[in-house]
């Protein structure tokens, strides 16, 4: 695994402003043995050009996700196993709206939302509003393993992971010095959906995709959005893509963009980077909904898309003949690589 140094663009290298914040493999077909995308949210990340010790501190847990992947994947080989433990990461840095650095609701407490779904069967479980589970996709995988359901919500869904044994907390285990902040000034910062995800096809060819949230600063009236709808913020399907997004969840339900963005692969035979941009610069910019998305198919081709300013974001990848690995990470506009 590479370690990479970052400094946010001045002037995009690519043509066109909405092409500056598209990226995706090359080839259409590749003879990679897995792939593994997270991201990290995406929104304003003004104050980080400026920030090398806290940009660093992100790319440093970028980078670890894709390890810590990329390990699960080495002895596993299945794409759940990576999700879940990459997330897992995920919900327990507090750099990320997720777990332990979870946004706060407009009564200064926590509810957190979490999905994961597989290809090979379509199959799917979530999590909706819970307040003491240490990490919600585990919850969001034992609904799937171990009942009929794919969403439990609320105070139910808080109960059935403590039944199944998962660790649970009180709620103020999510507070970190910065959630505190919000709580006492509520400031704007909501413009960054740190939401986390990651998407995988795994080594044998099926396809994984989870999300988790801590959902939207000052949310209420136990307000739910995009990450554990299934279709909106997480969809797996063998014959399209995984996808994971990340953004402001009320258009992504709205606009289906998970299952959209399968269909159009799958039906209307468009590129993973061609389905995201039109979705993300043409359906949801119209109504100024703003975010990203990543995904994978089952050719190893993988999507990396924004509307924002930028997103936490990278890729790990192992190539089937040569057994080299590649791998980068990205917050701004572009990615920068040792290759």
């Amino acid at each position: 695994m590479k370690n990479f140094i970052f400094a946010l663009p001045i002037v995009s290298l690519l043509a066109g402003c909405s092409a500056a914040k598209t990226e995706e493999a090359a080839v259409k077909e590749n003879n990679r043995e897995y792939v593994i995308v997270v991201h990290g949210g995406a929104g304003v990340l003004s104050g980080l050009e400026n920030d090398s010790v806290m940009t660093k501190r992100y790319y440093d847990a970028l980078d670890s996700a894709l390890h810590i992947g990329q390990e699960v994947m080495e002895a596993t080989g299945d794409g759940p196993s990576v999700v879940r433990k990459v997330i897992n990461y995920f919900e327990d840095c507090p750099l990320f709206n997720a777990g332990k650095g979870a946004t706060v609701t407009s009564a200064g407490t926590f509810e957190l939302d979490a999905s994961i779904m597989e290809g090979k069967d379509l199959t799917a479980g979530a999590v909706a509003g819970v307040k003491h589970v240490k990490h919600p996709i585990d919850a969001a995988w034992a609904v799937k393993t171990q009942t009929p359901h794919v969403l439990l919500a609320g105070e139910g869904a808080d109960v059935f992971a403590a039944e199944q044994g998962l660790e649970t907390v009180d709620n103020m285990y999510f507070v970190t010095p910065k959630t505190m902040k919000w709580v006492e000034e509520f400031k704007a910062l909501s413009k960054k959906n740190g939401t986390v995800g990651c998407v995988v096809l795994d080594k044998q060819g099926n396809l994984t995709a989870g999300t988790s949230t801590g959902g939207m600063l000052k949310k209420q009236w136990g307000r739910v959005g995009d990450s554990p709808v299934i279709g909106a913020g997480t969809y797996a399907d063998n014959d399209g893509c995984a996808v994971s997004c990340t953004g402001h969840g009320e258009y992504f339900i709205r606009h289906a963009v998970a299952y959209n963005m399968n269909a159009r692969m799958k039906w209307g035979h468009q590129t993973l980077d061609q389905a995201a941009h039109e979705i993300l610069f043409g359906e949801l910019s119209r109504e100024a909904g703003n975010g990203g998305l990543i995904a994978v198919d089952r050719n190893g081709n993988f999507t990396m898309t924004f509307n924002t300013e930028g997103m936490f974001r990278g890729y790990l990848y192992k190539d089937k003949a040569s057994g080299e690995t590649t791998s980068d990470v990205g917050i701004g506009e572009l990615l920068r690589s040792e290759k």
